[in-house]
Parts: C-alpha cells; sequence; structure tokens
C-alpha cells in the first residue's frame, strides 16, 4: 500500500493522537508473531500426468486464498484440475490486528513453498496457520500422523515451586479449552505467571472444535516443567508460555472489568482523531492516486498518438473482424495475460493478434515494453511485430504468423502429427541461436529475452525456429554490466546466479539456450521439480562424462541421426548450461562453433543441478522445523505465445522480497 508524504498540516492530529496514547494507553508495539513453530511437507509427489501443472495451480490457489485472507483474516479454497486439487486453509489468530494478520500470512505464504513439489504441507507461526493438501481436510480435527507438541527445552525461570507451577499451567489450559469452545473457538488468558492462547480453525465445527482442544490439553502437559509449549494438531492451536505474547486488547483477564468513564473518553477522542486522521491520510492519498493516473492518461495519450500516427497502428474494429470477434475456434495458444487468436486482414494477410487482459497497472509497462523493444528490429529468426491497437477496450498486439505452432507442440505433444527429424531440429538450434545472438548485440538496442524456452520458440511452414513473447524483455546500455532486476522467467531455464542474486546479463539467455538444446536433442523437458535421478541435465552430463552422449537422443529418431554431429550439439548445450557465468559463451561464440566445423568447441564443466533441494533451505521434509528462514514467495504465470508455463520470484540484492505483492518488478 502507498502511504502519502507526511506533511505540516498533519502535525496537529499526529501531536493529539500521541498525546492521547501517551497519557492513558499503556505502549505497545505490534507483533505479527511470525516465529515459525513447526513446518510439516508430506512424502509424496504429484503423479506424472499432472506434475508440469501442480506449480501453477498450487499459484492459482494460492492467490485466491490472498484475498479471502485480506477480506477476513481467514479462508480456505479448493482449486481444480483434470488430474489433481490443491484445498488451501490460511487462519490468523484472533488476538492479531488486521495489518498483523496480513505480515503473519505473507510470511507463512512465503516459507510454505520449501515443501513444494510435495502434495501436502502445513506450517504453524506464532501467529498465524496455513495448510495446502490435495484432498477437503477442512473438517479435520485431529490427525495421529502429523499432530505434534514443540517444547522449549528451558525450564521455567520462575520463583514458584515446580509443583505450582504445574498446578497454574493445568489450571490455564484446562480454562483455555473450555472457553474457546464456548466461546467463538478462540480464548486468551493470563494469571499467576502464565499466559496462554487456544485457537481452532473456523472451518471445524464445535464438537470438532472440542475433540482438538482436549487431545491438545492432554499432549500439551509433556512439556511441562519448561517454560513454554505448543500444541499443533490439524484442527487447532494450544500455547502457554511464561511471557505474554499475546496483544492486549483480548486479555480475558481484563474482560470482566469495568468500562470507566475514563475509558469512555479516551476511546470517544481517539476514535475523533483517528478519523480526522483517515479522512486527512484518505483525501490526500485520493489525490496523488488522481494526480498520478492523470499523468498515466496523459502519457498513454502522447503514446496512442504518436502510434496514430505511425504504420504500426491498427484499428480494433479491423482486428475485431479479422479474428470474427475473437472466435474461440479461431485461438492459437492462452496464456495467463491474453489469448492469441488467428486472423485475416482486409487485404488477404493472415495474422496473429494477441489480445492482453490487464487487470494491473503493470499491464502499460508490459505492453510498451514489448511494443518498444521489438517494433524497430527484425531477424528472420524473430517474429516481427506487425503493429497494435491501444484504442478499444483492450489492447491488441499483431504479430506475423507462424503456422507450425510452438516448437514444444512439435516436440512434447503427445497428439502431435509430426516428428521432427534431425535435420530439422539441427536448424531449429541453429536460427534459435542466431535469433538470440542478433538481440544481444544485433540492433541498435542490447536485449536480453529472459524467458528463452521451447514454448516460445514458433515454427514457420519450412519449420524454421522464430522466438516470440517479448514481454519480459529487458535492454541495457552497453557499459554496462549487468541489471539488478526482480527475477522472472520459468523455472528449469533460469541461469543459477540470476535466481540467487536477481543479476541479469546476456549469459542468463545463454543458460536457457542450452538447456533448449538438450530438450531438442534428447526430446524431453528439463523439470525443475524433480530428483536428480530424472534431470535432463543431469542425465546428459554423466553420458558426457562415459562417453555415451548419443545415448541421450530422442527415441524417436530411432537412430536416423550424424552421431558427430549431435554429440557436438550435446556438447555446445552443456556448455551454455554451466553454472559458472564467466565459462559460458557468447552466443555469437555459440553460433560460430554451430556453423563452423572447424572451430573448436571447449570442454564443459558440471552444469548445476536446479531440483527441489537445491531451491529449498532444507532437505528434511518429515520433521517439522524450528528454524526461522524465508524463501522466494511464487507468484502468477507469466504469459506465452502460444502457451506458458512461466512464473515470477521477487527477489532483488541487497532487498527483503516483498511478502503480500506477488508479482515481480
Amino acid at each position: 500500500m502507498h502511504l502519502p508524504a507526511l506533511t505540516s498540516s498533519h502535525l496537529p492530529w499526529i501531536t493529539a493522537l500521541i498525546f492521547f496514547t501517551a497519557h492513558f494507553l499503556p505502549l505497545s508495539l505490534s507483533d505479527p508473531r511470525i516465529s515459525e513453530a513447526a513446518l510439516f511437507c508430506g512424502r509424496e509427489r504429484p503423479p506424472p500426468n499432472a506434475s508440469a501443472s501442480y506449480i501453477p495451480l498450487f499459484v492459482s490457489g494460492m492467490e485466491t486464498l490472498s484475498q479471502r485472507v485480506t477480506a477476513n483474516d481467514w479462508g480456505n479454497y479448493a482449486v481444480n484440475s483434470t488430474n489433481i486439487s490443491i484445498y488451501s486453509l490460511a487462519q490468523c489468530h484472533g488476538d492479531l490486528s488486521h495489518d498483523d494478520c496480513l505480515q503473519c500470512y505473507a510470511a507463512s505464504r512465503t516459507r510454505l513453498p520449501r515443501c513444494l513439489p510435495a502434495i501436502g504441507g502445513r506450517i504453524f507461526l506464532d501467529g498465524c496457520f496455513l495448510r495446502y493438501d490435495s484432498y477437503a481436510f477442512f473438517n479435520e480435527s485431529v490427525d495421529p500422523a502429523w499432530d505434534a507438541v514443540n517444547c522449549n527445552s528451558t525450564a521455567a525461570n520462575t520463583t514458584l515451586p515446580e509443583a505450582e507451577f504445574r498446578r497454574n499451567v493445568v489450571e490455564l489450559i484446562d480454562n483455555l479449552t473450555v472457553v474457546a469452545v464456548a466461546d467463538g473457538r478462540f480464548a486468551v488468558e493470563g494469571g499467576k505467571g502464565v499466559f496462554g492462547l487456544a485457537e481452532c480453525w473456523n472451518t471445524v465445527n464445535k464438537e470438532g472444535c472440542r475433540a482438538c482442544l482436549a487431545k491438545a490439553n492432554r499432549e500439551i502437559r509433556s512439556c511441562l516443567p519448561s517454560s513454554e509449549g505448543r500444541a499443533l494438531n490439524a484442527g487447532c492451536y494450544l500455547r502457554y508460555s511464561t511471557q505474554k505474547f499475546y496483544s492486549n486488547h483480548t486479555d480475558v483477564s481484563n474482560q470482566n472489568s469495568g468500562v470507566s468513564r475514563r475509558g469512555v473518553i479516551i476511546a470517544i477522542s481517539l476514535s475523533v482523531v483517528a478519523f480526522c486522521m483517515l479522512c486527512l491520510f484518505g483525501g490526500h492519498a485520493a489525490y496523488r492516486r488522481w494526480k498520478r493516473q492523470k499523468q498515466e492518461r496523459d502519457n498513454l495519450g502522447r503514446i496512442s498518438y504518436s502510434y496514430n500516427k505511425s504504420s504500426l497502428n491498427f484499428k480494433y474494429e479491423t482486428l475485431e473482424k479479422a479474428t470474427n470477434y475473437f472466435d474461440s475456434l479461431r485461438k492459437l495458444g492462452q496464456g495467463g495475460a491474453g489469448s492469441v487468436y488467428r486472423g485475416t486482414l482486409p487485404n488477404g494477410k493472415t495474422v496473429a493478434v494477441k489480445r492482453l487482459f490487464f487487470s494491473t497497472r503493470q499491464w502499460v509497462d508490459e505492453f510498451f515494453n514489448e511494443v518498444n523493444l521489438i517494433s524497430g528490429i527484425e531477424h528472420k529468426n524473430l517474429v516481427k511485430l506487425l503493429g497494435c491497437s491501444i484504442e478499444g477496450p483492450e489492447s491488441l498486439l499483431v504479430y506475423e504468423f507462424v503456422p507450425n505452432q510452438s516448437l514444444e507442440a512439435c516436440l512434447f505433444d503427445r497428439n502431435r502429427t509430426k516428428i521432427l527429424n534431425w535435420k530439422e531440429r539441427y536448424n531449429i538450434v541453429v536460427g534459435t541461436a542466431e535469433g538470440i545472438a542478433y538481440l544481444h548485440g544485433g540492433s541498435e538496442f542490447r536485449i536480453i529475452h529472459r524467458d528463452i524456452k521451447s514454448s516460445n520458440v514458433l515454427l514457420d511452414e519450412n519449420f524454421n525456429a522464430k522466438i516470440a513473447d517479448f514481454g519480459l524483455a529487458r535492454d541495457f546500455a552497453a557499459d554496462k554490466t549487468h541489471l539488478s532486476t526482480g527475477i522472472a522467467g520459468t523455472l528449469g531455464y533460469m541461469a543459477p546466479e540470476y535466481i540467487v542474486k536477481g543479476q541479469l546479463t546476456e549469459k542468463a539467455d545463454v543458460y536457457s539456450f542450452g538447456v533448449l538444446v538438450l530438450e531438442i536433442v534428447c526430446g524431453r523437458k528439463n523439470n525443475a521439480f524433480v530428483e536428480d535421478s530424472g534431470s535432463l541435465l543431469q542425465t546428459v552430463w554423466k553420458l558426457f562424462k562415459t562417453d555415451r552422449l548419443t545415448e541421450s537422443v530422442d527415441p524417436s529418431l530411432k537412430g536416423d541421426f550424424p552421431p558427430t554431429e549431435v554429440s557436438k550439439v550435446l556438447k555446445i548445450g552443456l556448455l551454455c548450461a554451466q553454472a559458472s557465468v564467466a565459462q559460458r559463451p557468447s552466443m555469437v561464440d555459440v553460433v560460430r562453433m554451430l556453423t563452423d566445423g572447424n572451430c573448436e568447441i571447449p570442454e564443459p564443466k558440471q552444469p548445476p543441478f536446479l531440483n527441489t533441494n537445491a531451491l529449498s533451505a532444507s532437505t528434511t521434509r518429515s520433521t517439522y522445523s524450528n528454524n526461522s528462514f524465508t524463501s522466494n514467495p511464487m507468484t502468477r504465470p507469466e504469459t506465452s505465445y502460444p502457451s506458458t508455463e512461466s512464473f515470477s520470484i521477487q527477489s532483488s540484492e541487497g532487498q527483503q522480497p516483498r511478502n503480500e505483492e506477488i508479482r515481480l518488478e
């Protein structure tokens, strides 16, 4: 959320608020309680027919869950696909403020993806709970396999005798379980040197809540005489501590005290102050938003005017008719931000029309990034942008029509009607390399594509490669060594230094190209979420080390290929996919190695094997973790033509990831 800048006009209200707060209310700091009590991850993995769609499905479910938590401080949701479903639940403890709840939920959502791609995971933070699984667990109150107790190993630091301390804790948790069941599934209480909290999840009925807290009550006693204990069950949470950890405004030990006249005065005064401040900040924020939107409209108008005067401009009505009003029978591909349709212009020319759906302010940047970067460049191995339309109800991009779909469809589609022979595959490798080399230095711009993959390489009528989808592309000056940027792309194709540091260079595209080469030759996807034994990179590397590279070639070629040429191409692929940025060749050198029979090819070093273990902080999945760890959150899929599996991870060198804005740049 954007907060308006403070001005001198705000000072009287702020002074009044500080005066009332300092004189009449105890000072306390907001605490979202994001300490990790436990992380549980399932042991099963998605079935083979669902593994590719599992991560995007998880991301989709989490996006909707975020909206519900933002609205209600809790939420549950189920998202389904043909082969698998994902059920999710999140809930903040009842004493947290709304802002603290959002912070706690954001932290839990950031950490839970450490379980992926396991089917099922749950994380207990001290302020909230988040879980996903493949079945409808919402009414589940106890789970013998995963229910646990987390005890502080430190003995209670109290002047009370141990026996008395035990009695006080038992009395406290007995009261908490009774009150929570009877009074809306939540209770806090403090007294006699101990403090506690009990809560059942909102999806559990009253009997389930009673059963869950009864089990938690029994099992948490095993923590005594420790100073702190937590019972972490499928349907509830119970905690005691010698330190007061919950928020003041829900302390039930004070709930029975009368509301004094002084308290009423304070409450009314603060309400008036808060209302005035909200009006002031709201008015200022509305003005800034209006001013920003006006600036954007002015910028858009100037851009619109320049395109209207250029040959790039298309009338929306013309493209609407060309696609038969976006007839579903003419759809070529579908992505998260738009669809692509085949269209026929009035002059008979067939084109591809990319219809963009925009739900955020970021669409302006992405749309004009793609238009501005590629409208001025032309190469036989790049899909040509013919124009755009920005005057209608939605913005449209117009490309040359490429009839043979994407390389992904030709390599991996089970219903494919043609199998690419070796000569066609070799030409696709060379053409893709030449297209990327042109982007890196053949035009007035120095362009990094950032999403080189099989679905972004289209094939023309002669099965020549044409690189598409420049929505993530970036250009930068020749005197810069790298860009520090948010991470965007597709797991399995993203260079390791880019994932870790967010430093973007041309060598990120080189790495992606190396992975793509191995896929083309081997006829197999490089899935980032597989165990090492199934990794394409590791398979090819092992065969290279034992001089058996030709064994990795796509079986559908049935041995009809020149072994020497195949080995050379695979070796170049491994060379491009090396872990070391400095040891990867430039794309100009790659083209030379592919086309010059006398060019010497260096020996590749071992590539990185990015898998579930490499992308997580711990390899232990069956027990809970007490470590405080923050990993990068996953976000919504990026779009490609004609298909996509891209996603974005918020990361920037020297910065913490943004927890709630699950979008990249």
